[in-house]
């Protein structure tokens, strides 16, 4: 088991995409985080609850004006984070306990180092980039410059997540440099295990 870390706008999900295309069993938090408030299910119902009609759109919680209540005021998000984290946690655990043997999972968590979660893995690989790479990237995923340094500041450091990390993957140069780390971790992780 794999725990796949790094900053927003870093670029663990294309890191993430190139090791389940080398066979890995990719899992991604954000993705289980989404699920856990889809309209119809019981965290839908709680979050409508405790911040109110606000956060819709649509019919569908509008995630973008979550994030926003919630970066503001850490008590919110901590209400968000006690509807999410058991649902993501129970589906995680689900995926882990239908490994086959010789099976690699990948789980992609950004708040790895946030949830002190680097034991619950055998290994630790971080994605990292500059902070002015980090805010292009995001810019033109439509993002605000306020919205991202609320974002980038409420994650750990890069210091803290290389601190956990068995593996540096430094994404400053094209897909193909990040393709060939991903690839010498992957060979490695598989000489290894």
């Amino acid at each position: 088991m794999i725990g796949l870390t790094g900053g927003i706008g870093s670029g663990k999900s294309l890191a993430a995409q190139y090791f389940a295309e080398l066979g890995a069993f990719v899992i991604d938090a954000d993705q289980l985080a989404r699920e856990a408030i889809e309209r119809g299910s019981k965290g839908f119902d709680e979050v409508v609850s405790i911040f109110g009609d606000s956060v819709l759109l649509n019919g569908d919680v509008n995630r973008s004006a979550l994030a926003e209540l919630v970066f503001k005021d850490s008590s919110l998000k901590l209400k968000l984070e006690g509807i999410i984290h058991p649902y993501v946690k129970k589906k995680f655990e689900s995926a882990v306990s239908s490994l086959k043997d010789n099976e690699v999972l990948v789980y992609e968590i950004p708040l790895l180092v946030e949830t002190k979660s680097q034991d619950r893995f055998d290994l630790v690989v971080t994605v990292e980039s500059e902070y002015e790479t980090r805010v292009e990237r995001l810019r033109s995923r439509g993002m605000a410059k306020s919205e991202i340094d609320a974002r980038i500041a409420s994650q750990a450091t890069r210091q803290e997540r290389e601190d956990v990390a068995d593996f540096l993957i430094e994404n400053t140069g094209s897909e193909d440099e990040l393709l060939r780390q991903v690839e010498n971790i992957w060979d490695s992780i598989i000489e290894t295990f």
